[in-house]
C-alpha cells in the first residue's frame, strides 16, 4: 500500500509510470477473474483502486500548487 506523503516525494514522471503499472496490473487481475470466475488475492484489486485514486489525488495537488505559484 502506498502512503500519501510518500508519494509527495516523487517526481510526477514517477507517479505517472506508477500510475500506468497499476492500472494494468488492475486490468490484468480483473480480467483474469472475469476469465476464470475467481481470483487468487481479491483484496489486491480494492487496494490497487485506492492506490491509484492516491496517486492521481497528489498529481492533482501538485498541479494545483503548480498553477497558483
Amino acid at each position: 500500500m502506498l502512503k500519501a506523503s510518500e508519494l509527495k516525494d516523487k517526481a510526477s514522471e514517477e507517479l505517472e509510470a506508477m500510475l500506468i503499472d497499476l492500472r494494468k496490473d488492475l486490468f490484468a487481475s480483473v480480467n483474469e477473474a472475469k476469465q476464470t470466475k475467481r481470483i487468487d488475492k481479491p483484496h489486491l484489486v480494492k487496494q490497487k483502486r485506492k492506490d491509484i485514486a492516491r496517486i492521481l489525488t497528489v498529481m492533482r495537488e501538485k498541479k494545483r500548487q503548480a498553477t497558483k505559484q
